[in-house]
């Protein structure tokens, strides 16, 4: 083994141990923590430059990491989604930002998502939910737009603040379908001058909220339950795998040690011959 490849072993068995993983966990959270006493003119008053200090520190172990894992694991580095986010998310770091872009540096905290398993489990299942959620988006932009279309042709010459256009009708079903304060702001004053206006919000409430909504939830717990599926049934062939390999072995083991066995029968009955031989 060549001098490069033993030190990329063992920078690898470095960089995946246990300890070392959980040591960035930490260091992620401590990153949190200053990054929130940075927003803090009182705390940056009595102890800025500690902070700042801790915040460079804390962002060339990151780069380190970064560039521990380029040099370990080479074009196969880009392979894996979240190595390059996380190359991505302190590439974004180091570049030096004022003003608004200070705030970018805040996105090296996404990297926790990338170092817990529980988490990045829920983003994979986030992202391999995105062509049904696009789809239900879809139908709840039409079911927006028909029930806009209805409500500005119904209330828009009382309540054109709300109804007038539009777009002032769609923002105002949507302040309906969060149900924040639908019922006092908006429905109950449409009430007062188109009694039967309950029969149109009523059914919009049921078919946005309640219906359409609840199937975005669906999607993500269909996808993340399928992603388990295919967890467990990964991990059962290579239980099944490991048992079969374990199998062949022991089936190998006991050939060997039958012929072992045959070969000292033989021995014995040579052995055996040869003493009757001597004693005649």
């Amino acid at each position: 083994m060549s001098a490069p490849t033993s030190i990329r072993h063992r920078l690898e068995h470095f960089i995946e141990a246990r300890l070392t993983q959980r040591t960035i966990i930490a260091i992620i959270l401590l990153n949190a923590v200053t990054l929130g006493l940075e927003t803090s003119e009182t705390v940056m008053g009595w102890m800025g430059p500690v902070i700042i200090a801790a915040d460079v520190t804390i962002l060339s172990i990151f780069t380190a990491e970064v560039l521990i894992k380029l040099f370990v694991y080479r074009f196969s580095f880009w392979r894996n989604p979240w190595n390059v986010f996380d190359f991505f998310v302190v590439a974004i770091a180091l570049i030096p930002a004022t003003g608004p872009f200070q705030v970018l540096r805040v996105l090296r905290l996404l990297r926790l998502v990338s170092m817990v398993p529980k988490l990045r489990f829920i983003v994979e299942a986030l992202l391999r939910a995105i062509p049904g959620i696009l789809s239900i988006m879809g139908l709840l932009i039409l079911i927006f737009y028909v029930f806009a279309i209805i409500a500005t042709g119904l209330f828009s010459d009382s309540f054109p603040q709300k109804f007038g256009t539009l777009g002032a009708s769609m923002y105002s079903l949507f302040q309906v379908m969060t149900l924040e304060g639908w019922s006092e702001d908006i429905a109950r004053p449409v009430m007062g001058i188109y009694p039967w206006a309950w029969a149109f919000f009523v059914p919009f409430i049921l078919i946005a909220t309640f219906t359409v909504l609840n199937l975005f939830i669906a999607i993500i717990v269909d996808a993340m339950q399928r992603m388990h599926d295919r967890a467990m049934e990964i991990e059962q062939q290579m239980i099944h795998d490991s048992v079969h390999e374990e199998n062949k072995a022991l089936h190998s083991e006991i050939h060997e040690l039958q012929q072992e066995t045959v070969k000292l029968q033989e021995r014995l009955i040579r052995m055996q011959n040869m003493l009757e031989k001597r004693v005649k």
